[in-house]
């Protein structure tokens, strides 16, 4: 079903930010994203398509978002950008999981093969990323739930957010199937794995 037009839909594209632009800028501010797609953004904020893509389009003519092949990079201006429009209040994360990855398989290596991936009822939002870890998010196909994969060195915890009063059984299931694909990855590296890395070992998170 297509989503329902907003008042929004029908406006001149002009170059001020309204309402619409502030939770768009507010959310990549919350989640604080590095990257993210179309899709999973309209997703995640229930807007119409057309209502997005006027906003990104004003948001790029700004230099505070840049277009590429996988979607959407947030530029530096977003630090400045954000200082004028202040971050509202974000719902709680559910831990779900957190556990050791073998060192035999570079962190940076899973990053990439998750990177852009669906599961069962997750679709790709985008990540967020610093010199230490990034975090892979997903949110559920109506938008009710979203699911964080946190790569810290070694380790690796997994979140859930409902969004929209969804039972945790639904963040339960989506997270197990992530957390599927991401065993069936190591499994499958660690047997195949004839590489030693030395034990002060430190990936590397820069995707772009």
């Amino acid at each position: 079903m297509m989503p329902t037009m907003d008042a929004d839909w029908q406006e001149t594209p002009d170059s001020s930010l309204g309402e619409r632009d502030e939770n768009v800028l507010q959310l990549i501010g919350q989640e604080e994203l590095t990257g993210f797609t179309f899709d999973g953004l309209k997703r995640r904020l229930g807007l119409h398509p057309e209502t997005l893509s006027r906003i990104l389009y004003r948001l790029e003519d700004r230099g505070i978002v840049k277009k590429e092949l996988r979607g959407y990079k947030v530029t530096s201006k977003i630090k400045s950008t954000l200082t004028v429009y202040p971050l509202s209040f974000t719902k709680p994360s559910v831990p779900i999981l957190q556990t050791m990855l073998s060192p035999d398989v570079p962190v940076r290596q899973a990053v990439l093969d998750l990177r852009g991936k669906w599961f069962g009822m997750l679709r790709w939002l985008g990540y967020s990323e610093n010199s230490n870890s990034v975090t892979l998010k997903w949110v559920t196909e109506d938008g009710g739930v979203q699911i964080d994969a946190n790569f810290l060195d070694n380790q690796l915890s997994i979140e859930a957010r409902l969004l929209h009063e969804k039972d945790l059984n639904v963040a339960l299931k989506a997270s197990y199937q992530l957390i599927s694909h991401i065993t069936r990855f190591y499994s499958g590296h660690i047997r195949n794995s004839h590489i030693a890395y030395p034990a002060n070992f430190k990936p590397c998170f820069m995707l772009a």
